[in-house]
């Protein structure tokens, strides 16, 4: 349900909740069981094996408490986002905040390869949220593209798919194929989010088994600079628009608090704000601590 309150926020990946309560691995663990293997199972030893070879129960938990925060929890997220949105981003900007802590506390034997790793996923994220949104043409094959590339930032801890369809400039298409029921574009886009789900979790796994310590460094450094996104103290320069023809912001200033206060003529809420970043961290700390 975390997840599928923070993928309704530009900018806030469901990844970077995953990692927070700890699911992450046996996500992509979980994902990459989708293989030649799986159909072997279900036509070799029934349904039920196959259930259990994919990690069904885990799946159906996970997917169904998207699906649920979608239809309830998304709205008041939504509506806050709208209402308050410095109280809203001061939230998740100390939640990242103490998880890129939780990564990178993880990371044992720091060397000039790891520092490297996580200074390079910083600067990777950073210059992401810093990029002018792009206008292509909503081909077939960008519409199937967007969905591999979207989905796979989806589940990487740090930037949302939805900022990624932003940067690529198809959110107003895809929102507008939503909006329409424009089943074929939906169905492309699904495909290719299929796609890039099945695949990029193999790449993700393989990696955590393998080089876990710089995936880690790798991924900290990520949100670290996935920061810059989420400041609270925003100035927008211009808007797109969604799929229920509200604004959307697109290009944004991060001010201090003061500037901020005396650009928009708006209070910054400062103290308030302060209080809900420490809420955001201590919660990121507490589920820390529950993985132990």
């Amino acid at each position: 349900m975390m997840m599928g309150a923070a993928d309704a926020v530009p900018g806030v990946s469901g990844g970077t909740i995953a990692f927070i309560t700890g699911i992450y691995e046996e996500l992509i663990d979980t994902l990459k069981q989708f293989n030649p293997e799986a159909i072997r199972v279900l036509f070799s030893e029934g349904l039920l094996s196959c259930w259990r070879y994919v990690n069904g129960n885990f799946l159906l938990a996970l997917f169904s408490g998207i699906l649920l925060s979608l239809v309830s929890i998304s709205h008041l997220v939504l509506y806050l986002l709208d209402t308050y949105p410095i109280l809203l981003w001061s939230f998740f900007f100390g939640l990242i905040l103490a998880s890129t802590w939780s990564v990178l506390r993880h990371v044992r034997g720091w060397n000039t390869n790891l520092v490297a790793a996580c200074l390079g996923g910083t600067l990777l994220a950073f210059v992401i949220t810093e990029q002018a949104p792009g206008m292509v043409e909503a081909t077939s094959l960008m519409v199937f593209l967007a969905g591999m590339i979207a989905i796979c930032a989806m589940i990487l801890p740090g930037i949302s798919g939805s900022f990624i369809l932003l940067l690529m400039g198809m959110y107003a298409p895809i929102m507008g194929a939503i909006k329409g029921l424009e089943w074929f574009t939906l169905l492309l886009f699904a495909g290719g989010c299929v796609v890039g789900l099945l695949s990029f979790s193999r790449v993700l796994s393989w990696a955590f088994h393998h080089q876990r310590m710089l995936t880690l460094a790798l991924l900290g450094g990520f949100m670290l600079g996935s920061l810059n996104k989420v400041w609270p103290w925003k100035y927008t320069r211009s808007y797109t628009i969604d799929s229920q023809g509200g604004e959307v912001p697109l290009l944004q200033d991060n001010l201090l608090p003061g500037s901020y206060e005396v650009l928009t003529g708006l209070s910054a809420w400062l103290w308030p704000a302060l209080a809900l970043m420490l809420l955001g961290a201590l919660l990121g700390v507490v589920m820390d601590r529950r993985q132990g």
